[in-house]
C-alpha cells in the first residue's frame, strides 16, 4: 500500500491515507471496463496526482522567499511537474479504451518532469526544507513512473 513520508508531512495519517486509497481502488474497480490491476493503477495515480502537488506548493513556496531571484528556475520546473504529473494522473484514471502508447509516453515525460524537477530542487534543499521534501516525493514519482511504465497490466 503507497504511504510516502509526504504522506505524513501534509498529516495523513495511515488510516486516512488507506482511507483514500481503498476509495479511489473502489472508484476503479467500479468501472464498467475495468483494469484487472486496480490496486496498481490506484497506486500510480494517486502518487503521481499527490506530486503535482508537491510541486505546485514548492513553487508557491519558492515565491515567497526572499531569494526567489535565485529559484526562478526552480520555480518554472516546479510548475511543469506539476502540470506534467497533473495531466499524467488525469489520463491514467481514464480506463475506457486507454492508448498503451500514449500512457506509455505520458509516464515517460512525467518520469522526465520529475527527475529534472527533483534535480533542480536537491540544489536548493539546504537552505529550503521545501525543495527537500519536493525532491524526495518526485525521486519516488519517477519510481512510480518507471514501474507502470513496464506493468502493462497498467498501461493496456
Amino acid at each position: 500500500l503507497f504511504r510516502s513520508d509526504a504522506a505524513v508531512r501534509v498529516g495523513l495519517t495511515q488510516a486516512q491515507t488507506e482511507v483514500l486509497m481503498k476509495s479511489l481502488q473502489q472508484m476503479f474497480a467500479a468501472h464498467p471496463q475495468a483494469n484487472t490491476h486496480t490496486d496498481s493503477l490506484a497506486e500510480a495515480v494517486s502518487h503521481i496526482d499527490m506530486c503535482a502537488q508537491f510541486c505546485t506548493s514548492c513553487a508557491d513556496a519558492c515565491l515567497a522567499e526572499p531569494t526567489v531571484d535565485e529559484l526562478t528556475y526552480c520555480i518554472r520546473l516546479n510548475l511543469d511537474c506539476a502540470d506534467v504529473c497533473a495531466a499524467t494522473s488525469r489520463v491514467l484514471a481514464r480506463q475506457s479504451r486507454p492508448d498503451p502508447s500514449l500512457t506509455r509516453e505520458l509516464l515517460a515525460v512525467c518520469a522526465t518532469a520529475c527527475r529534472v524537477c527533483a534535480e533542480e530542487c536537491e540544489r536548493h534543499a539546504v537552505m529550503h526544507e521545501h525543495c527537500r521534501i519536493c525532491a524526495e516525493h518526485c525521486r519516488r514519482c519517477v519510481e512510480v513512473c518507471e514501474r507502470a511504465m513496464v506493468n502493462t497490466a497498467i498501461v493496456v
